[in-house]
């Protein structure tokens, strides 16, 4: 019985995904390559894969269009690979919904610690339903309502979420909400905890603030008597 963790890296580099699916096999991960998007596309949406490790720069459908197809009828989580330094295309990419990202070339040992991560929130324990100010969340189900109105997030986004919810009202810092989605402390030029909340935003406020940013502290989710 195969009891290792299926992921699917999609990377037009055949080199490297050869030396990635090696190492990841010696960590427990059974890897699946795809080399071109489109195909790419479709192995990831027939596939039954734990998480996706995503290259932009790819053959007749590039890593921008695919996730953005992608998150139209899955919430698997993707990690998004990025050349180095640039900050527009982890922007792009953290907008459209991946999970995390990681800069071209990379350490696997690195690879393997942000997969890990990722995994380690996807999997924990359902905890008890919440419901506060008009949001209600079921980590069961991981469903979201706000205001009797369903709300689709990604899985980080709703990992944040349920955090800012059960902080009871307090200011939950960026360095907090780093090592808790990431297990890596916050650094002046990683803005990725502040793309996620900002497309929470996007999703969950329409006539009123429910997400409130403490200017160099973090964020705080609002009760309804704030």
């Amino acid at each position: 019985m195969d009891e290792m963790i299926p992921l699917l890296i999609i990377d037009d580099d055949t080199e490297l995904c050869a030396l990635l699916a090696e190492f990841l096999g010696r960590e427990g991960f059974r890897a699946v390559l795809e080399h071109d998007g489109a195909r790419g596309l479709a192995r990831a949406l027939e596939g039954n894969f734990t998480l996706i490790v995503l290259d932009l720069m790819l053959p007749s459908l590039d890593g921008f269009a695919l996730l953005k197809r992608l998150r139209a009828q899955s919430r698997v989580p993707v990690l998004m690979l990025t050349a180095r330094g640039e900050d527009v295309d982890r922007i792009v990419g953290l907008e459209l919904g991946a999970d995390d990202y990681l800069a071209k070339p990379f350490n696997p040992r690195e690879l393997v610690a942000r997969i890990r991560a990722i995994l380690r929130r996807v999997e924990a324990p359902a905890k008890g339903r919440l419901e506060i100010n008009g949001v209600t969340m079921d980590p069961g189900t991981r469903e979201v309502t706000c205001d009797r109105r369903v709300v689709d997030l990604t899985t980080l986004e709703f990992d944040i979420l349920e955090l800012l919810m059960r902080s009871g009202g307090r200011v939950v810092s960026r360095d907090v909400l780093m090592e808790s989605m990431y297990n890596r402390k916050a650094t002046p030029y990683d803005r990725s905890i502040d793309m996620h909340v900002s497309h929470l935003r996007k999703k969950l406020e329409k006539e009123r603030t429910l997400i409130k940013t403490v200017r160099g502290v973090g964020y705080q989710f609002c009760r309804a008597d704030d």
